[in-house]
């Protein structure tokens, strides 16, 4: 009991010389919390297992913690609003960046394809299609001026086989002309002689 009130009575004549690094613990604002907290610990007052902290102290050191994660908080939330500022900011570079290819792929599709007819067609294969109906419109035409040939050589022996005809016709209407002709005449002649007969008959 005499021990208990002697440390007592020791602790508390001593102990305003140990404050002083606990004030400082509180005061110094170069410090940091867990700093504040090591030097107010180092410079209190140690009681067997326990240390003695003043009470005022020990309020002044929770109002620099709550402070301090107040801070923290603040400076948290300014962070998640940057960050949220920074999301939207990615978002619409990553949106630009999407517009972007796809203007690169379109330029670059367009400049690999052709459209004819509002159909796609890549180089290579609008070059084999086109090659392809040349070709064929060439081999067409190479045939319809074969057949136009062989058709025009025809014409031109009916044309020359009907000119013979018709000069075959004229000639056989010519002489037929000429044969009816003499017929008549000498039919006309015989007719003439009958006549001739008739009338000395009936003199």
């Amino acid at each position: 009991m005499i021990k208990s009130i002697f440390t007592i009575t020791l602790i508390s004549l001593v102990s305003p010389l140990f404050a002083q690094p606990a004030i400082k613990a509180i005061e110094d604002k170069d410090l940091n919390l867990k700093e504040r907290y090591e030097v107010m610990k180092s410079g209190s007052q140690t009681y067997e297992d326990y240390k003695v902290i003043k009470e005022f102290i020990l309020d002044g050191f929770w109002k620099i913690t709550i402070d301090s994660i107040s801070k923290q908080h603040a400076m948290i939330k300014d962070a998640n609003s940057e960050i949220a500022v920074l999301k939207n900011e990615i978002l619409k570079i990553q949106n630009d960046l999407k517009a972007h290819q796809a203007s690169v792929d379109e330029i670059t599709f367009e400049s690999n394809h052709i459209s004819v007819l509002g159909i796609p067609f890549g180089k290579g294969t609008f070059i084999f299609l086109s090659a392809a109906v040349i070709a064929g419109l060439a081999l067409a035409l190479f045939v319809m001026l074969g057949r136009m040939k062989i058709l025009n050589s025809g014409m031109k022996e009916k044309t020359l086989i009907a000119h013979t005809l018709t000069q075959e016709f004229e000639e056989y209407k010519r002489k037929a002309l000429e044969k009816q002709t003499k017929l008549s005449r000498e039919l006309q002649n015989e007719r003439n002689k009958i006549g001739e007969q008739r009338g000395q008959k009936l003199i």
